[in-house]
């Protein structure tokens, strides 16, 4: 198992502490803040709201803030919605292209069950 998945796993393991624990129902940034207490209780270093540049062919087009940045290599986004779609993974896809970062997550707070989906970049 690649340190990128040990990593992913552990944050995994952090919002399901906070979905166990509070449920769905809550405004994204109730989320965003409960995971920031379980990342530090896990030890994991994170910046939350990190204003990233977005990159195209080198030049800086925009920034855009992601909600966590774990361990300065994964990019995590958190919805609270009542299922993802399509076009939430497309987006998660596109930070990490625009990003230059190889992993991320995309979590769910908003169904009964957390929701996770780990994303890949494309070379």
């Amino acid at each position: 198992m690649s340190y990128d998945d040990k990593l992913t796993h552990n944050i995994i393991g952090c919002a399901m502490n906070v979905h166990n624990g509070l449920g769905n129902g809550f405004q994204e940034v109730i989320y965003q803040r409960a995971l920031a207490v379980e990342l530090k209780d896990a030890g994991l270093e994170f910046i939350r709201e990190q204003e990233v540049p977005i990159l195209y062919k080198g030049h800086e087009i925009g920034t855009r803030r992601v909600d966590f940045l774990v361990e300065n290599r994964i990019v995590v986004e958190l919805k609270a919605l009542v299922r993802l779609e399509d076009v939430h993974l497309v987006q998660g896809l596109n930070y990490l292209t625009a990003y230059q970062f190889d992993t991320g997550l995309l979590i769910n707070f908003g169904g009964i069950k957390l929701e996770f989906k780990r994303l890949y970049r494309k070379r």
